[in-house]
């Protein structure tokens, strides 16, 4: 059954086309990822094909009576409470279900008009997963939601079978549950299916056509430059010969010069390397921090003991509410522990990248933004904002006219620009394109300073991060071993003696390993040894996202013998690179067990 089906459709922003000529139709059983740089007009097409917005060309149809819900960026919820708002028209079982699943269950009785973003966005969402629909059209369902309420939304994804049009920028997300993928890029749209028997999903059917797209642009590029020189030295060869030269023949010659390749979707890699401030040989120190919020009947944080050193990569997760962004505002100096002490070294300098981004005018333009108090903008301020790609006319954008991910991107260039040793990233995936994560990701990779990043992005943690701190919502912090896929596992395999005993805080665990000696002296300092396994661990999972992409392009590779041949090579390095890395792991993890060194 079509549910959905637009021929032909078109759309812009004041003086910025978006789309031309797209179409696209939902059946049921289609789940459709919709992919595309920010403020390429992903939102906007999901708001065309809801009815919300009119396109300026096109036609959109739906089914007869069918039945379509909708999640848009920023939902409206009616007056009531949380638990009426989920079960309207559906039994208030599913509806609560659906919220605990969510993170909500307990606020049931909480006033719609007194939620956050966030949370409003959660409780839409659960309203629509607990009904019947033919199709389901969703923009970033997985902003805002922890890892447990991400792996129920795949579950129920994944098992719905009417149509799916789905805006996210979760690449797990979009590998287990996309049938296909809508990418729009320079105003066009590319639909990508996996083709042949287990020819992977949507996602990397996509990931493989971009690939082939863009070295056939580039060759084509090259063919073009060519034939331009040999032109070029024909036109050149003295003005007798010239005049003799049938003149379409020369309005051809200068039409080759002067044509253009499609320019690429961006204009070189983003430039994030703004540089560093140098941080001295002290990050900083928790000791013995305690933190309640006012009203509060238990601690946020208690009792905690940490040492955030000069390299260290530290993701920081747990549900909803159990605070991790009260844990990367006690780091910041936004709020003062109520007892203990955090210590930062006299270099330190730290940039924040938060959830609500700044206060910036909406009415404001970028360059003004950028350039501050400074009058005009200087050389450096233009060639900084063309490297974040905001060119030509996005320089003079109103910041109200950019899209949520473009907005996140000026945020993000404006927290680099002060040239921070510490940054702290919370929830840095929300809105940004997957061309900027992965520029942010490399960018990360070899960036010398502290990075402590909090996020429900599983791919990008386990790309960034060395180290994993959990809260468990009852003040406690303490390490992880085997990072987010031990700590998820971990989750699902709880024993009954581990819900019997709440967990220590990290400051208890130290007690009770300082507690037996260590049976001989390792080869290097604790601390270098903690370092020299998170780097193998980032090893070990770099090689493993190589190797499932390289796996994810022969499943589409088809009868390109060269290209299988290539791939093969390709993964027969990756997977030596994974062994290497899980030896030198094993090696410095018994270093460390005999020598009675904790590395959790």
């Amino acid at each position: 059954m079509i549910v959905i089906d637009a021929q032909g459709l078109a759309a812009s922003r004041p003086n910025r086309p978006l789309f031309r000529d797209l179409s696209i139709t939902v059946s049921t059983g289609d789940r459709i990822g919709v992919v595309g740089l920010n403020g390429c007009g992903k939102s906007t097409l999901l708001r065309i094909l809801t009815g919300e917005l009119q396109s300026d060309a096109g036609e959109v149809r739906t089914g007869r009576n069918a039945r379509i819900g909708v999640l848009s960026q920023h939902p409206v919820l009616p007056a009531g409470t949380v638990r009426d708002a989920a079960s309207v028209d559906v039994e208030p079982w599913r509806a609560e279900a659906a919220l605990s699943r969510l993170g909500m269950g307990d606020m049931l009785d909480a006033r719609t008009d007194r939620l956050s973003g966030g949370q409003t966005k959660r409780v839409a969402l659960a309203s629509l997963l607990c009904r019947e629909w033919d199709a389901l059209v969703l923009d970033e369902p997985t902003n805002h939601l922890d890892l447990d309420a991400i792996t129920y939304l795949e579950d129920t994804l994944a098992a719905f079978t009417g149509g799916l049009l789905l805006v996210t920028h979760d690449r797990h997300v979009l590998d287990r549950v996309t049938t296909k993928v809508l990418e729009i890029d320079r105003g066009r749209a590319y639909l990508h299916e996996p083709r042949g028997v287990n020819a992977g999903s949507g996602y990397a059917a996509y990931l493989a056509a971009r690939i082939e797209r863009e070295e056939n642009a580039a060759t084509a590029e090259q063919i073009r430059r060519n034939a331009a020189r040999r032109e070029l030295a024909w036109l050149r060869r003295g003005a007798p010969a010239r005049s003799t030269k049938p003149k379409s023949r020369v309005d051809a010659a200068k039409a080759l010069i002067s044509q253009r390749a499609d320019a690429p979707a961006r204009q070189g890699d983003l430039g994030l390397d703004l540089g560093t401030t140098r941080l001295g040989s002290k990050g900083v120190e928790f000791d013995n921090v305690t933190f309640t919020w006012p009203g509060a009947s238990a601690p946020t944080i208690a009792e905690f003991d940490f040492v955030f050193e000069p390299g260290d990569r530290i993701g920081i997760v747990g549900a909803n509410g159990a605070g991790k962004s009260t844990l990367l505002d006690l780091v910041a100096g936004r709020i003062q522990p109520a007892t203990g002490t955090v210590i930062r070294g006299s270099t330190v300098k730290i940039g924040y990248y938060d959830q609500l981004g700044r206060d910036l005018d909406a009415n404001q333009r970028v360059r003004d933004a950028v350039i501050g108090d400074k009058g005009d903008p200087s050389v450096e301020d233009l060639n900084l904002m063309r490297s974040f790609w905001f060119d030509g006319d996005a320089q003079f954008a109103p910041i109200g006219t950019l899209s949520g991910g473009e907005r996140r991107r000026l945020q993000l260039l404006l927290t680099l620009v002060e040239q921070p040793n510490v940054l702290l990233l919370d929830e840095p995936t929300n809105d940004l394109d997957l061309d900027t994560l992965r520029a942010l990701e490399d960018h990360l990779e070899t960036w010398p300073g502290i990075v402590i990043v909090v996020s429900h992005d599983r791919t990008f943690l386990d790309v960034t991060v060395d180290q994993v701190l959990a809260l468990a919502g009852d003040g406690s912090v303490r390490q992880v071993r085997g990072g987010v896929a031990g700590w998820l596992h971990e989750r699902n395999t709880k024993t009954v003696d581990k819900r019997a005993a709440p967990a220590t805080s990290t400051s208890a665990s130290a007690s009770a390993l300082t507690s037996t000696k260590p049976t001989s002296k390792p080869k290097v300092s604790p601390s270098t040894l903690k370092r020299q396994i998170g780097e193998a661990e980032r090893a070990m999972n770099k090689a493993t996202a190589e190797q499932e992409r390289l796996n994810g392009e022969l499943a589409t590779a088809g009868s390109d013998h060269l290209r299988l041949a290539q791939l093969s090579e390709e993964l027969g390095r990756a997977t030596q690179a994974l062994s290497e890395a899980e030896a030198r792991w094993l090696e410095l993890a018994a270093e460390a067990e005999a020598a009675g060194l904790d590395i959790s």
